[in-house]
C-alpha cells in the first residue's frame, strides 16, 4: 500500500466550473497508481467540487443559474456580507454541493463515467486562488 498527496492549484476568473480532470489523470499516470482510493478535497468555504456531465457547455450554464436561483445575491437576505454580495451565497452553495470527492482507481484507469468530469465549482464573482488536495491510498 502507498500513500501520496498532491495540491493542485487553479487560479479561477469568476463563477464557473473549471474542469480539472485531465489534470488528475495526468497525476495517476506520472505515479503509476494501479488500484485505490482518490480522495479530492477543496481548502475552501466558498468554492466546491462536483462530479458533472462535460459533453454539453449548456449544463455547466443551468447549474450556475440553478444554483444562482436557488441562493440569490442579495444583501439584504444575509448578516455575513463582509466580502461582498457573493460573500454568503458562497458559503451556502458550497454547503450545499461537495468540499470533498472520493473516487476509484482501478487499473490506473480513474473510473468516471463516458461523460462524466471534476469540476471545481468556483462560487465568487472575482478571482481567486484555489488549492485542490489529491490524497491517493493504494496500490502501485
Amino acid at each position: 500500500m502507498r500513500q501520496e498527496f498532491y495540491n493542485l492549484s487553479i487560479n479561477t476568473k469568476g463563477q464557473k466550473l473549471y474542469e480539472f480532470t485531465n489534470q488528475t489523470i495526468k497525476w495517476i499516470e506520472k505515479n503509476n497508481f494501479r488500484n485505490g482510493i482518490l480522495n479530492l478535497s477543496i481548502l475552501h468555504t466558498s468554492a466546491s467540487l462536483i462530479v458533472q456531465e462535460n459533453a454539453d457547455p449548456d449544463v455547466q450554464t443551468d447549474l450556475i443559474n440553478y444554483f444562482d436561483r436557488l441562493v440569490p445575491m442579495n444583501d439584504k437576505l444575509y448578516i455575513h456580507t463582509t466580502e461582498g454580495k457573493d460573500d454568503m451565497p458562497a458559503h451556502i452553495k458550497s454547503s450545499l454541493t461537495n468540499n470533498q470527492i472520493s473516487l476509484s482507481i482501478s487499473n490506473g484507469k480513474l473510473l468516471l463515467g463516458t461523460w462524466q468530469g471534476v469540476y471545481l465549482f468556483e462560487h465568487r464573482l472575482k478571482p481567486q486562488k484555489r488549492i485542490i488536495t489529491h490524497h491517493f491510498l493504494g496500490e502501485i
